[in-house]
């Protein structure tokens, strides 16, 4: 009879290691992945404190805003005008940034104040009075920060150019030599907004 039970309790030894294999803990691999790009809440952010900078700045048009989100790439629309006083997005459309900002990789740009840098400047403008220029009529910008407080000298405007197309597409659009450039049907709109306001408009680039 001990035999007999020897020799089962010897045939359940690989069943009974076996079941514990199997119930060992299996290393688990964790993927760190960079967070997805919320435009709208870094859109968020900026309405926020462009509110904070015209409650100081009453010499500005504290009802319309425009931002330019320099993040998204250029095929996209990141060009919004903001309606502050009702609190929504009147329009937005596809703006081109200056030729000196590529940095040969995709969706990753550099930003200059540097005169015949050809690049984008980020901060705080204020939209000045039109001229006739090579693009046609084109308004005059004024930096108000350490960021692009050169703006004016170096001939940074906002105009419109004719390659600039309407709609979004999945490549890129043309550059320009530093100035944000729209469609001229998108520049129409602005035209508008600017011409209509007795305050000068802020226009904020930001990335």
């Amino acid at each position: 009879m001990k035999k007999i039970l020897c020799f089962i309790l010897f045939l359940l030894i690989p069943v009974i290691s076996l079941s514990c294999e199997n119930k060992k803990e299996k290393p688990i691999k964790i993927k760190i992945s960079k967070p997805i790009y919320s435009y709208e809440e870094k859109l968020k952010s900026e309405i926020a404190a462009i509110r904070s900078f015209l409650g100081k700045s009453p010499k500005y048009n504290s009802d319309v805003v425009f931002f330019l989100d320099m993040k998204i790439e250029s095929g996209r629309n990141r060009f919004f005008v903001y309606d502050l006083k009702n609190n929504k997005l009147l329009n937005k459309g596809l703006v081109g940034h200056g030729s000196g900002s590529e940095t040969g990789i995709r969706g990753e740009l550099k930003f200059s104040n540097v005169e015949n840098s050809h690049c984008s400047s980020l901060g705080k403008y204020a939209i000045g009075g039109s001229y006739s220029g090579t693009f046609g009529k084109a308004y005059k910008l004024y930096g108000l920060d350490k960021t692009n407080n050169n703006a004016f000298n170096r001939n940074i405007v906002l105009h419109k150019y004719s390659e600039i197309p309407f709609e979004e597409q999945p490549y890129p659009i043309c550059n320009s030599l530093g100035c944000p450039m729209v469609n001229e049907k998108f520049f129409s709109v602005l035209e508008k907004l600017i011409d209509n306001s007795k305050k000068k408009i802020i226009l904020v680039m930001y990335y």
